[in-house]
């Protein structure tokens, strides 16, 4: 979960862009590939130049440069010129880690470049822009990993060429793990994930406390809570503390109810945070009492840090209705990859318990990851840092992530509710 997640720069200006979206607008019956996601995801996918416009403009300029390689060299295009051990993988960073890849690149002869993304629909609008004829095997948000399927992006697995993979797994993420199928096909695995809940001092708060979101509400802690400046992240547990599962259709009633909890939150505080360190700093020195919106991703760096005080708990559920969220994590191979059996075995290597071992503890955040067999290798210490202890307790009382259907409305609320406290 690198964060921020589904926090977009701010939108460019393109006329072509902006043209293409005017004449969308006048002849609804026009699609396209996107057409089908949140507006939340489209603004952005438009803005950074990724949408139908933007592809054609990318294959027009890859086509150019092409051309010009066989005018000049009279060689092959670029990809095919490449030796067969040069593989491109799309990731989040800590994936690049040299040491998971360069044991990877030694053992099969192999040069594996990297295309470093910073949120996960980015990264799936640019496989869509053409990116997938490049990349072979992509690491990001399951939610956009599964998307993959019904895009034809992503290669299908077979799980039994994975036995020896899920093996070493937790149960709760062996096959047939749905979050990860389309209609009946296995699009990824999962590699690492964490939960969201109030993260807190326990110098300053009990975890006691925080059996509920009842604490943001509190006018005794008021400028005391920290939200977080992170898209949905903060508005999903607050609909869930409202008694509404974001995850399900919702309709005009259920997003007043939303927007009441949004107003009654920005009532008591409005500290917005956008910058994972700030959240950090305020939750060490005793500032702030809670932190809504993030979680363990939040915590687990400074916890790394020897700061055992700072932790990340999930309230328990409320009418039956689980108040944390998990998130995970998952690896696809590119169905456009000419090296299918080299991509699956990379991707066996990502999971495997060596690696595994190390995408748990990198200095930027540190996660518990979905390989059981991982845990002989971590130290009593490393196991406090990830929570383990508590991890499972997270998970039973939390939501699985997904896109949420009325994203779009959920944030036109937050921002109207947000102007209004402000």
């Amino acid at each position: 979960m690198p964060i921020p997640r589904g926090i977009w720069p701010k939108p460019r200006k393109s006329h072509s862009i902006a043209a293409n979206h005017d004449n969308r607008r006048k002849n609804p019956m026009s699609k396209n590939w996107y057409s089908d996601l949140p507006q939340y995801y489209q603004r952005q996918i438009r803005a950074m130049g990724l949408d139908e416009a933007g592809m054609n403009r990318r294959r027009l300029l890859k086509g150019m440069a092409g051309a010009a390689g066989v005018a000049m060299l009279g060689k092959m295009n670029t990809r095919q010129a490449q030796a067969a051990t040069q593989m491109t993988y799309m990731c989040w960073e800590g994936y690049n880690d040299p040491r998971i890849i360069d044991p990877f690149n030694k053992a099969n002869d192999t040069e594996i470049s990297f295309d470093l993304i910073v949120d996960s629909p980015g990264g799936f609008a640019k496989l869509q822009a053409g990116a997938s004829r490049e990349v072979d095997l992509v690491s990001s948000d399951m939610p956009w990993i599964t998307r993959m399927g019904p895009a034809g992006l992503a290669l299908e697995l077979n799980p039994d060429d994975y036995k020896d993979v899920y093996a070493d797994f937790y149960d709760q993420f062996k096959p047939p793990f749905e979050p990860l199928m389309n209609e009946g096909k296995t699009i990824g695995v999962a590699t690492r994930w964490g939960w969201v809940g109030p993260c807190l001092n326990t110098d300053v708060t009990k975890p006691e406390v925080w059996k509920t979101y009842d604490p943001v509400f509190d006018p005794a802690n008021k400028d005391k809570i920290c939200v977080m400046d992170w898209g949905d992240w903060p508005i999903l547990p607050m609909a869930l503390h409202a008694g509404i599962n974001p995850y399900e259709p919702l309709d005009e009633k259920q997003l007043e109810e939303v927007r009441k909890v949004l107003r009654a939150m920005f009532k008591n505080t409005r500290t917005l945070v956008g910058d994972l360190t700030q959240a950090q700093k305020g939750l060490l020195d005793g500032s702030l009492l809670g932190c809504i919106g993030a979680g363990s991703y939040l915590t687990s760096a400074v916890r790394k840090q020897g700061h055992k005080n700072i932790m990340a708990v999930v309230p328990e559920p409320k009418n039956g209705l689980k108040q944390g969220i998990i998130w995970v994590e998952a690896t696809a191979v590119l169905k456009e990859t000419d090296q299918p059996e080299l991509s699956q075995k990379l991707l066996k290597h990502v999971v495997s318990k060596d690696a595994a071992h190390i995408l748990a503890l990198l200095d930027s955040t540190c996660n518990v990851v979905t390989n059981k067999a991982v845990e002989s290798a971590f130290t009593p210490e490393e196991k406090d840092i990830l929570q383990m202890d508590y991890m499972w307790t997270a998970y039973d009382n939390s939501q699985m992530h997904r896109i949420a259907p009325n994203i779009d409305e959920m944030l036109a609320i937050w921002q109207e509710e947000l102007a209004a406290a402000q």
